[in-house]
């Protein structure tokens, strides 16, 4: 059955476009073997079914700049009083359809990448992405195999929490090939990023380990971004982790630190900073003194260019500057001041 299309724009409808996500599990791209629920798994050694590659084709619907939205008054996504269904907002058009998700009944999403939910069963630490509109799942290993290599930051956490408080804050970024989808998280609870393919069996953690302080990474075209300050000034520098690649003799992944690519001179910023994404691009939000009296935007492609001078439009987009900052296109939010 051909994936539904993209819904019509619906400002001024009472009742949302309803998509039904059900629990068919196919993925993509057609590499990444996935199953349905009663059938035989690739994991444990059965063959992809063949049905599985028409999902891979670059057709269907991206979910890419919808956000999932909280419903409030106590209904959060996989309550039963909203029967399975949750409701996205696309951040350019201002649509709002809703999707009916089984997988909440049992899983939580813990971050979002491109549109994707990664999503987290804590019974057992299985971790899933998926894709809200199509139903279409990858597999990636369960967390539970960070635990014994983490359990010296997690002491003070009791051992049925661990997973929990280790998902509490993840900042993931996803990159794709024709083999297998790679996905990083930054588990900002000890400060370490892990890295796992649709193939491999275990999260692998990373040797290092980025700065306390500074704002959770940010996602961008299958990399990581953090910005973090250098000790006793107003200087900061932006990092970018790459995601593993193939050492090219061997099945192995060669995994690189954090790559500084860009500084910001003393006096231009201060904390805290806030990186977005607006219009294919990362911003750096912060103030100009510490009476907090100015806000400063910075483009970060100029900053890799050494050139440190604040923008003075962000495009006809509202942003929300929060832990997780979001830009939306003004016209979609007919309620903004401008």
């Amino acid at each position: 059955m051909p994936p539904p299309a993209p819904p019509s724009p619906i400002a001024g409808r009472r009742c949302p476009e309803t998509w039904s996500a059900s629990s068919r599990r196919a993925c993509w791209p057609a590499t990444c073997w996935t199953t349905s629920a009663s059938g035989p798994s690739a994991r444990a050694g059965g063959p992809a079914p063949p049905a599985l590659a028409a999902a891979a084709s670059p057709t269907r619907v991206h979910p890419r700049r919808w956000m999932m939205l909280p419903e409030g008054h106590g209904l959060h996504p996989g309550h039963p009083g909203l029967r399975g269904y949750i409701r996205f907002l696309n951040l350019d058009l201002g649509t709002l359809v809703r999707a009916q998700l089984p997988l909440f009944s049992d899983h939580c999403a813990i971050d979002s990448v491109d549109g994707l939910l990664l999503l987290l069963r804590e019974e057992d630490s299985a971790v899933r992405l998926l894709h809200p509109f199509t139903g279409d799942i990858a597999e990636l290993p369960p967390l539970s195999n960070l635990l014994p290599q983490l359990a010296p930051l997690l002491y003070n956490c009791p051992v049925p929490y661990r997973i929990r408080r280790l998902a509490g804050i993840v900042s993931a970024s996803a990159s794709f090939s024709s083999e297998a989808i790679t996905v990083m998280l930054a588990l900002h609870e000890v400060h370490h990023v892990a890295f796992a393919t649709t193939l491999d069996q275990q999260w692998t953690l990373s040797s290092w380990k980025y700065q306390h302080g500074c704002p959770p990474p940010v996602s961008f075209q299958g990399k990581l971004y953090m910005s973090c300050y250098v000790l006793y000034s107003t200087v900061f520098e932006i990092f970018q982790i790459d995601p593993p690649v193939k050492d090219g003799v061997g099945s192995d992944y060669v995994r690189h630190p954090p790559k500084l690519i860009a500084t910001v001179p003393e006096g231009n910023l201060i904390m805290p900073i806030y990186p977005v994404e607006c219009d294919s691009e990362i911003l750096l939000l912060g103030h100009k003194d510490f009476y907090m009296s100015q806000i400063v935007v910075f483009k970060l492609a100029d900053l890799v260019l050494q050139r440190c001078i604040p923008i003075t439009s962000i495009g006809g987009n509202t942003l929300f500057i929060s832990e997780r900052s979001l830009s939306v296109a003004s016209k979609a939010l007919p309620t903004t001041m401008r």
